[in-house]
């Protein structure tokens, strides 16, 4: 049988999971009557709510004889890890940029992963039929990214489509502006990646490059088989990048895919990407291989994680009254089974063995974790993100910096630069994007940018694109204050009243409303100023005979400030914690008791 392995790539929103549904539908894969969801690949419940894909996924059709096995990637940067492994799977990448916004950050990143590994692309120019396309200038801007990124030759001569993925037609003229359907696309694949370089008289050997988990078979592993075949019964080994032996077992069962759908065979051959069960402890980047082979098959080292959040047991007054799990027990648990699907994520043990240090890419990939505990029902504290810092050469202290690429508004220009200077961010490029946009270039640390995303989107009244990509470790820039002002910090129990809170609206922005539960030390409300400040949101009217206790259902509030999960894990500040619960996100002081939190403040001012 003959394959083609790709994977789609590309930045965040620019049509990689609906190009993929569109190349299912008219493959022929589905029955005619059959209702398919939009963005079918993205299955999880996150992904189909935020429109993003946040695990990469695998699936194949037949075209002419061949089968096509096609993985969908992330877009996301804090996703990058995903990208990575699968990118050691494939032949070949059919990379998506948008007509309009041209290559963006990420766009930078998976097509340097992939020209690193020799892959020769297919550039397709995606949504061309935007009313303020550009795509020669488009086609100009990638031509130039894979110049900058040491391109071979072989591989700057890439075949370019031009394509609609929401309408479902690709053509190889620029000038057409509606095509038929993506058969140009396909033919594409079959002329311009190639086959699989395996060798199928040899020993089985595969690469785990996926692990997933499914409920009825337990751990499964997804990869390319390298070389021979395997069946089901097979004894086999896996062995380390360091040439380890992990553990010994048979496969149980071999999977292979077809549409969405993940099917049984019989027997898994060189140069196709299958499933595997009956594992236990290999993990992604090990080698499944028969007794006799003791060479791993080298892999791609994984980035470091750049960011860290501590996660620990809710130990609130209200702790264990909104979720089912709550020992640090449970929560460990679950860490670990993370840790071990998710290779972008790494995990570390307080000694007290009551708090646990998740390490991740950014903001989302961390909110994206706790969303999903939250879920499934997790109560957790979650300190605020910090960076991390490495240790240069001559002993300075290093922290991560990131390019940070904005599409904004002209006349929001000055704001966006002004707020990225506090945020010690140094300027590489400003140039016209057409229509009154600016694009701005900025390098800044790391932990400039935490809780900057909505501040952004407050300052460009939500039509700024921001995206950031990991850049380099470079020396500490110095003390950056993000936020300036203090907050508004119960000292009472009890249920919030709609009296105290109109009082308490004047010295600042309320984030609960009327009958929520407080406790002494819960933050309610960031303050006017910048000290913290003690507020009782409990105290009630002094009853009389001429004022009614109902007369407070009057009482006309302003609508309180509502975060995001990522949004409040990046507000606090170092002393301040976030209660998780799979009902409430609560904003908390890390000590709740103002004596104790005094202690520490002398503590800290020493």
């Amino acid at each position: 049988m003959q394959f083609r392995n790709i994977a789609v790539i590309a930045h965040v929103d620019h049509g990689k999971t609906t190009l993929i549904d569109q190349m299912l539908k008219q493959s022929g894969i589905f029955r005619s009557n059959q209702v398919i969801a939009e963005r079918a690949m993205d299955s999880g419940e996150l992904e189909k709510e935020r429109g993003i894909t946040i695990i990469a996924k695998c699936t194949s059709f037949f075209y002419e004889g061949i089968k096509f096995n096609i993985v969908d990637t992330p877009g996301h940067a804090d996703f990058g890890g995903e990208v990575e492994r699968v990118l050691s799977m494939v032949d070949g990448v059919v990379l998506l940029v948008d007509a309009s916004e041209g290559p963006m950050p990420q766009t930078k990143f998976v097509l340097m992963k992939a020209l690193k590994l020799g892959l020769k692309p297919i550039v397709i120019i995606n949504k061309v039929d935007r009313p303020d396309r550009r795509i020669n200038e488009v086609l100009n801007e990638i031509f130039d990214l894979f110049v900058s990124l040491d391109a071979t030759n072989e591989q700057l001569d890439f075949s370019v489509l031009y394509a609609s993925g929401r309408s479902g037609w690709a053509t190889t003229e620029a000038e057409i502006q509606g095509g038929v359907d993506l058969k140009p696309l396909f033919e594409a694949i079959k002329n311009h990646i190639p086959e699989p370089k395996v060798d199928k008289e040899s020993p089985f050997k595969m690469l785990a490059s996926i692990l997933t988990h499914d409920q009825y078979v337990g751990r499964v592993l997804i990869g390319k088989v390298y070389s021979g075949s395997a069946a089901i019964g097979t004894a086999v080994k896996s062995i380390s990048l360091s040439g380890e032996v992990i553990e010994s077992t048979k496969l149980t069962r071999l999977f292979g895919f077809q549409g969405i759908e993940r099917i049984n065979i019989e027997k898994a051959e060189a140069g196709d990407i299958v499933a595997i069960a009956g594992v236990v402890k290999s993990s992604v980047s090990d080698t499944i291989c028969i007794p006799s082979v003791n060479e791993p098959i080298t892999s791609t080292p994984i980035d470091p994680p750049t960011m860290a959040v501590t996660i620990s047991v809710n130990d609130s007054p209200l702790a264990g009254q909104e979720g089912s799990k709550v020992t640090s027990r449970m929560i460990l648990n679950r860490l670990e089974k993370e840790a071990q699907t998710n290779v972008a994520i790494t995990l570390k043990i307080s000694a007290s063995g009551e708090a646990f240090e998740v390490g991740g890419r950014g903001e989302l990939q961390l909110g994206v974790l706790i969303e999903t505990m939250r879920r499934e029902g997790f109560e957790l504290s979650v300190s605020k993100p910090r960076v991390l810092f490495k240790e240069g050469e001559d002993g300075s202290r290093l922290e991560p910096i990131e390019e940070v690429v904005i599409d904004v508004d002209e006349e929001y220009s000055g704001i966006v630069v002004e707020k990225l200077s506090i945020r010690k961010g140094e300027m590489l490029e400003i140039k016209h994007s057409g229509s009154g946009k600016l694009r701005l270039v900025f390098l800044v640390p790391s932990r400039g940018l935490i809780g900057y995303q909505s501040e952004f989107r407050n300052d460009t009244r939500g039509t700024g694109v921001l995206s950031r990509l990991f850049n380099s470790y470079q020396k500490y820039k110095g003390e950056i204050t993000t936020r300036h002002n203090g907050v508004l910090i119960s000292n009472s129990d009890g249920e919030a009243v709609a009296y105290a809170l109109w009082n308490l609206e004047e010295r600042g922005t309320l984030f609960i409303h009327p009958k929520t539960k407080v406790y002494q030390g819960m933050i309610i409300g960031e303050h006017n100023r910048d000290n913290d400040l003690e507020v009782n949101p409990i105290k009630g009217k002094q009853l009389t005979n001429m004022r009614a206790a109902g007369s407070d259902e009057n009482t006309k509030l302003t609508p309180p400030r509502v975060f995001t999960l990522e949004e409040v894990i990046s507000y606090i500040k170092d002393d301040e914690l976030v209660e998780v619960t799979p009902k409430n996100i609560r904003l908390r002081k890390h000590h709740l008791c103002p004596h104790e939190r005094k202690r520490e403040s002398r503590k800290s001012d020493k």
